[in-house]
């Protein structure tokens, strides 16, 4: 059964492997952005319902997005099979153009947990050569050497978990490192985030608005 807040709706998206499960959450307000949250690898048991994945929709709806998520193919009553992030990128690009249809002209931040860190990195790789980037990313758990991550913005708020034994922190920092990407690191957190996921919540709301890093000089 699908975690609901309190104002969400389900949906159902046709993709390029057949339809696909969604789920809308909404803000109190009128949206005044959009966000995407991809969830972990569906051979996994990554699922829109995971916790993580939760979190990320419950802090953009916090912010005022309006919040897409949907079952990767294969997964829950989404149609197809694991097409290892090619297929995926593909219909997180579907969600991303329906969502713009229904709100245009609003910001579209993405997000994502473990593999779909990797889903939606290589989406903002897709909208930047095509002059669209993303608003903004909010990455947890980023999936370093297990896939080929694209570079990312260097506002992209990046947090993983200090004992992540599934991605590990060295990894992060190998990958973020040539990008001079600063990376979060939630002393104590497992790559699920155990009893750490408020963290997430409060860390994304609190840097969501900041000043983002600018291009200067080299330090004098």
């Amino acid at each position: 059964m699908s975690l609901m807040n309190r104002n969400s709706e389900k949906f159902t998206l046709a993709g390029h492997a057949g339809s696909m499960e969604g789920l809308l959450d909404f803000p109190a307000d009128t949206p005044r952005g959009i966000a995407l949250v991809a969830h972990p690898h569906p051979l996994y048991g990554g699922t829109m319902d995971n916790k993580v994945t939760q979190t990320l929709a419950r802090a953009f709806v916090a912010l005022g997005y309006v919040v897409a998520r949907i079952n990767f193919r294969g997964v829950g009553a989404s149609e197809g099979v694991h097409d290892h992030g090619a297929g995926e990128t593909d219909d997180m690009q579907l969600l991303y153009e329906h969502m713009l249809g229904l709100y245009p002209g609003l910001p579209v931040a993405l997000s994502g947990f473990s593999f779909g860190t990797f889903v939606q990195s290589k989406l903002n790789e897709r909208l930047s050569a095509a002059g669209t980037p993303a608003e903004r990313l909010a990455l947890i758990g980023s999936a370093a050497g297990k896939w080929a991550m694209a570079d990312i913005p260097a506002d992209t708020i990046l947090i993983h978990g200090e004992l992540d034994d599934t991605i590990p922190l060295s990894a992060v920092f190998d990958w973020a490192r040539p990008q001079d990407i600063p990376v979060i690191v939630i002393p104590g957190a497992d790559h699920f985030f155990h009893r750490k996921l408020n963290h997430i919540k409060q860390l994304v709301i609190a840097l969501w608005h900041g000043d983002k890093p600018a291009s200067t000089p080299d330090d004098a």
